[in-house]
């Protein structure tokens, strides 16, 4: 097995001797990459965000920002990085760099005053910089929050700024042009991506372990039951920093093919449980409309370039935002251990708070959405915040309206019990009647009544139970203007 090893701003570096949980952060300040800060340790600030060389989509590689906070520098075993410190070009004895085209923008027009969040801005931006395709969006194309140079601004939906401001922050990522012909990260993306490397780093009592393929890991997990299994690491980079959990082995998936899969056939859509919600977002590019309104709700764009579907289910959180979804799809997830793989209906899966049927060993491999689809779908989530929030209520609409007539209805709900629920009584309320304000008033009420929401720091249980019939009567309304106009 060969040393674990990263390579940083084009050098290549050992890993040791940092620990396995060890995050990326930690590892490039140690190293003197002072420019990679630590704000909130948990995702959601983006000071810390850092390039990483990922496969593409339109070409060999794309260039993918990451909260370095969360992920285990052993994750990136064999991968490259940029930090902010690596965009620059170096200029000539004695000179100082020469700085990139975002980095400049962010200068001249005042984005940076503190510049404690600077350059994990700037690592956002340049993502959203090398993006396939982005300069090819035309000028004035749909979307308030679209540049005339193509610039998503929702590529920094993960990037908080306490004391500049958001309009010169604006103006810098709107001001951005084509990469030059000679950019050497631009030209990067025409080369294929490093390799996932076999890794098996350990260092004082812990391991991290990436087996090559998937038979191997769940051999793995047969004799390591005890072992945490991450993909992204939104969810256990946080228990790490914040809540100091250490764990004896850690498994790392994100790479193995087998959870890569995304398939739409004529009877079904499979999305593999690796795949991070980015790269899913971009390859059904509208397919399942429903997914798509999920995703630019789903946290930031930082979190969806590294969350993946298996790990959200995998958590069991009652307010994750993608099992209300998937339960109004009516998905099934592929569960696979070392003696074999069975599909089990997502509104069976959960059995309580944070638990599943799941067995010790098992693995989720894929999400399987049946097809044909519902037409009449939408997506609510209810939080304090537009973007990079937490839900207080998450609520999902898969209608089928015949002839004015509701001939099925399926609805998830998040926020409001132990579990992700269908609500199947709000679902037979609606069925076989006709989709009028009477029938959605008389639904809402049943709504209202479904789960058994509490009262946290995030809503009251009356404030939920208000927001679900809210919900219902938004959707009558959203669908009858779509009629009317």
């Amino acid at each position: 097995m060969v040393a674990a090893r990263i390579t940083v701003n084009g050098r290549e570096t050992p890993i040791a001797p940092a620990t396995p949980h060890t995050t990326v952060l930690d590892f490039l300040r140690e190293r003197g990459l002072t420019g990679t800060k630590e704000g909130c340790a948990e995702g959601e600030c983006g000071a810390c965000s850092v390039l990483v060389a990922r496969p593409g989509t339109d070409r060999p590689t794309d260039w993918v920002a990451v909260n370095a906070c969360l992920v285990p520098v052993a994750a990136l075993d064999g991968q490259e990085v940029v930090t902010s410190e690596g965009l620059a070009t170096p200029g000539a004895p004695g000179t100082p760099p020469v700085l990139h085209p975002v980095q400049e923008e962010m200068a001249v027009r005042g984005g940076s005053q503190c510049g404690y969040c600077t350059p994990g801005f700037v690592c956002s931006m340049a993502a959203e910089y090398y993006r396939p395709g982005r300069c090819a969006h035309p000028e004035g194309a749909p979307g308030a929050e679209h540049g005339p140079n193509g610039f998503d601004l929702h590529a920094l939906s993960g990037n908080l700024c306490r004391c500049t401001g958001y309009r010169p922050i604006r103006d810098a990522a709107y001001a951005v042009g084509a990469p030059a012909e000679d950019d050497p990260l631009a030209l990067r993306r025409d080369q294929e991506p490093p390799a996932p490397a076999a890794t098996a780093y350990t260092g004082g009592d812990a391991e991290f372990l990436r087996p090559g393929t998937l038979a191997e890991t769940l051999r793995l997990l047969r004799d390591r039951p005890d072992a945490v299994v991450v993909a992204g690491s939104t969810d256990w980079g946080v228990e790490v920093n914040i809540r100091a959990r250490r764990a004896d082995c850690v498994v790392a998936v994100d790479r193995l093919p087998e959870l890569r899969e995304l398939r739409v056939a004529s009877d079904s859509v499979v999305i593999g449980a690796a795949r991070t919600l980015t790269e899913i977002e971009r390859g059904l590019d509208g397919t399942v409309p429903l997914l798509a309104e999920l995703f630019p709700q789903f946290a930031s764009r930082l979190i969806r370039n590294s969350a993946t579907l298996g790990g959200n289910l995998g958590t069991g959180s009652p307010i994750g935002d993608s099992p209300p979804v998937l339960l109004a799809l009516e998905a099934s997830v592929l569960l696979a251990d070392a003696d074999g793989e069975r599909e089990v209906p997502l509104a069976d899966y959960f059995t309580g708070y944070r638990q599943s049927v799941r067995r010790p060993g098992e693995l989720i491999r894929a999400v399987r959405v049946p097809l044909p689809l519902s037409p009449v779908t939408a997506f609510h989530k209810i939080a304090k915040r537009r973007f990079d929030d937490i839900s207080s209520v998450a609520v999902a609409f898969a209608l089928d309206i015949e002839d004015g007539v509701v001939r099925k209805a399926r609805i998830g709900l998040g926020g409001v019990a132990a579990t992700p629920i269908r609500a199947l009584a709000t679902e037979a309320a609606l069925e076989g009647r006709p989709w009028t304000a009477e029938t959605a008033e008389a639904a809402a009420a049943v709504l209202r009544a479904q789960g058994t929401p509490m009262d946290d720091h995030r809503a009251s249980a009356g404030y939920r139970s208000a927001m679900l019939g809210q919900s219902l009567l938004k959707l009558y309304a959203q669908t009858t203007e779509a009629v009317s106009s």
